[in-house]
């Protein structure tokens, strides 16, 4: 063999033996990785999203394959969000997903280069911002906003009256202590200012209030009730159901299983559009897109499901056009 030839033979060795390691995709510990910070779930195997893995799917991802997904769930807590966001940035994760404001604040907080991607969690731009704007956010947060605007509680109250008409009464069931308050006291004040309805708060702190807070809309001669977003009353939609069946009040929440419970509605934005949304994200954020440039964005498919024998015990007729609005109509 030449001289020339052996030379050849070394060099492309040579070349071989210079791949970096990281060429190979599906070496260990290797994988990008995505921590996904939850509010309101508990932990336990519970404390994940399958729509979120279903449309990181669609996007070509496989768990365990492509990426890796690190869940953590602060079960309702504040104080939890803060110390689980620390521990997310300390895994050294890629890019956190959060949901609900809490957990949002908290990773903001926690780190001012690991891209952040919000599902929901109110208004953006409510102090403490999140972003600059929403068309140009500026820093390492973006994401899908439930941004709980004017025109959005104009259709809580219009489904409302729709199937209770007459009603001029109208509760908001707020928790004293979540972010969220805040966020939704004015739009939802002045969406009912909007319709000629008299809107009370009635806020509490935790279930042991509930009872009261029941007994009180009843004496106020609520007609109706609007249960906010809050991730603390996602635990408890069983709960509100019945007092709401027991007290005779049309009530209307975002929660699904609300209305699957025994409430008379649920409304909210689709949660696999938002998913699908938030895989897109990061996807394009895995891809070298900067949350800076990536504008927030607000939902555009809302799902409504009607209990319809929770109207049939609460005395309501519901019109033909509300039910054929229904996404679901539980018999």
């Amino acid at each position: 063999m030449g001289q020339r030839a052996v030379g050849g033979i070394v060099t492309l060795l040579l070349g071989l033996l210079a791949v970096p390691l990281v060429a190979h995709p599906q070496a260990p510990g290797k994988l990008p990785r995505i921590g996904v910070l939850l509010s309101g779930t508990v932990p336990g195997p519970s404390c994940s999203f399958p729509d979120f893995l279903r449309a990181l799917h669609e996007l070509g991802y496989v768990e365990g394959q492509t990426i890796r997904v690190v869940w953590r769930c602060a079960g309702g807590s504040d104080d939890q969000a803060r110390a689980l966001a620390v521990e997310v940035v300390h895994l050294g994760v890629d890019i956190i997903v959060t949901t609900s404001r809490a957990p949002t604040v908290a990773a903001k907080t926690a780190t001012s280069s690991i891209p952040i991607v919000f599902a929901g969690g109110g208004d953006p731009l409510v102090p403490p911002a999140l972003v600059a704007s929403l068309a140009h956010p500026g820093g390492n947060v973006t994401g899908v906003t439930n941004h709980a605007s004017v025109a959005f509680f104009a259709q809580y109250f219009d489904l409302l009256l729709q199937a209770a008409p007459g009603v001029t009464q109208v509760a908001l069931l707020l928790n004293r202590r979540s972010a969220y308050t805040a966020d939704v006291s004015q739009p939802v004040e002045a969406a009912a200012q909007a319709v000629g309805v008299t809107l009370h708060r009635v806020e509490v702190e935790s279930p042991d209030d509930f009872e009261a807070a029941f007994a009180a809309m009843t004496r106020q001669g609520i007609g109706a009730l609007i249960v906010s977003s809050a991730p603390f009353f996602n635990r408890y939609t069983a709960q509100l159901a019945a007092l709401a069946a027991t007290h005779r009040l049309p009530a209307i929440a975002a929660s699904p299983s609300f209305a699957a419970q025994g409430g008379l509605m649920a409304y909210q934005s689709s949660p696999t559009e938002r998913w699908r949304r938030v895989a897109s994200f990061v996807d394009r954020i895995l891809k070298g897109a900067k949350p800076a440039e990536l504008p927030v964005e607000i939902p555009m498919k809302y799902d409504l499901i009607i209990n319809l024998k929770a109207a049939q015990a609460l005395g309501l007729t519901l019109p033909p056009g509300l039910l054929l609005l229904a996404d679901e109509v539980i018999q």
